[in-house]
């Protein structure tokens, strides 16, 4: 048997059976599909759904999660509208409606559907005549009657109350309205907001991110938040060389991020001595190379010891010169775990679509130069060689240096609500 939270008592169907349309409350009805595929795993993933349902409705409103078979309710005490609009960013979500719950009855689903579209005609223009149509969806087969009749009858009692307003359109209508008759009651709904899709966070392991403050690696983040990576971050602060506006715009990221996860942590790790040592010892060319690995070390050293299982970096391939195949491959020599690299085949405008479309864009765009910046070199290594490399490494004390820049590592806990 499916495990439910919080379900819905048998006193609040009959009470809600009970009510008049005025008095039925706006629930959230979630759509999901990739979980479906997930055969006897699906109720871990759909439990894992259900708690972060509710970790993002914190400070927003308190709710009662109700898992049924395919869909998930969402009963808000307060603000629904901004409760529906909150659950479009949430990891394993493929869409949501705000919609009332009437019972099985053909003549009430049919009342509740008529007001529905009176709601959402008062968003059109008087003088235009919108093109409609009714789908059913019955999740409940014992219901007395199949989705196209139940269409015909809710649309037979719309149409003629709305006339001057509507016309029938099967195909691309413009106002669609939704029905959905499960096994206790019927929901009822105009809109599906798109949501992430994926696999909730938290599902399948922890990620250190390696976070500059550019468009890419905040989007390599997100994208292995939606395959159910749980994400913390680290970034590497070069003072007095860099002043405190780079650092800050890495906060506001993961602040930004924090709407996809509630909770995230970041690590704030000095790396000067670390390029100051580069600088001073290894060849010139080298540097922004050299600079990669050491950062690799260093979040590798971070990620057991908070038993992350891979790194993710926003690297992809050929688009500057520290991300040539042979440079990719003397960086992640470097790392003791896999490096995860979501972006690794996309070029620069599929990146930027996608930091707009999750909100970090312009805050990656804000000028600030990140750590890469101190002491670049003119003319950057473009295939380089892992013997090169080591040898290079050879001229300064690397395991003092990763033991400092450790010791000296800030660790700040970022949530939604901050």
């Amino acid at each position: 048997m499916r495990s439910e939270v919080n379900l819905q008592t048998s006193s609040d169907s009959a009470s809600s059976a009970s009510s008049s349309a005025e008095e039925r409350p706006y629930l959230v009805l979630i759509r999901y599909g990739e979980l479906a595929l997930k055969g006897k795993n699906r109720g871990f993933f759909e439990r894992k759904l259900a708690s972060n349902i509710r970790s993002a409705c914190e400070g927003l409103s308190k709710v009662r999660v109700e898992l049924r078979r395919g869909r998930i309710m969402v009963w808000p005490e307060q603000k629904p509208e901004r409760v529906a609009k909150r659950l479009q960013d949430v990891m394993g979500i493929q869409s949501v409606s705000l919609a009332r719950g009437v019972p099985l009855d053909p003549e009430l689903i049919a009342e509740e559907g008529l007001r529905s579209v009176q709601e959402a005609l008062e968003g059109c223009p008087a003088d235009e005549i919108q093109s409609f149509r009714v789908a059913t969806r019955r999740g409940n087969k014992n219901f007395q009657m199949t989705s196209s009749e139940l269409d015909c009858y809710v649309a037979d009692r719309v149409l003629p109350e709305l006339e001057k307003r509507l016309k029938v359109q099967l195909k691309g209508a413009d106002l669609v309205l939704g029905i959905e008759v499960r096994e206790k009651n019927a929901f009822i709904f105009t809109k599906r907001l798109p949501g992430p899709g994926g696999l909730p966070v938290g599902t399948l392991g922890h990620v250190l991110c390696l976070l500059s403050g550019g468009i890419d690696s905040p989007v390599a983040a997100w994208m292995a938040m939606k395959r159910g990576c749980r994400v913390s971050y680290v970034t590497y602060h070069s003072s007095p060389y860099l002043g405190d506006a780079s650092r800050k715009k890495v906060v506001d990221l993961v602040r930004i991020l924090a709407q996809y996860q509630p909770t995230s942590q970041l690590f704030v790790v000095p790396f000067t001595k670390c390029q100051e040592a580069i600088r001073d010892f290894a060849p010139e060319r080298y540097r922004t190379v050299l600079y990669r690995r050491m950062m690799q070390r260093i979040a590798t050293r971070l990620a057991r010891r908070n038993r992350c299982g891979a790194l993710v970096t926003g690297e992809s391939l050929g688009q500057v010169a520290s991300q040539t195949l042979e440079n990719i491959t003397c960086i992640e020599d470097a790392s003791g775990l896999p490096v995860i690299r979501p972006l690794i085949a996309m070029d620069k405008q599929e990146s930027v679509n996608l930091a707009q479309r999750i909100g970090t864009y312009d805050t990656s765009i804000e000028p600030a130069p990140d750590c890469c910046t101190v002491f670049q070199p003119e003319k950057p290594i473009i295939y380089g060689r892992i013997e090169e490399c080591l040898e290079a490494e050879t001229t300064f004390d690397l395991d003092e240096l990763l033991t400092e820049a450790l010791r000296g590592t800030e660790r700040i806990k970022v949530r939604l609500d901050d």
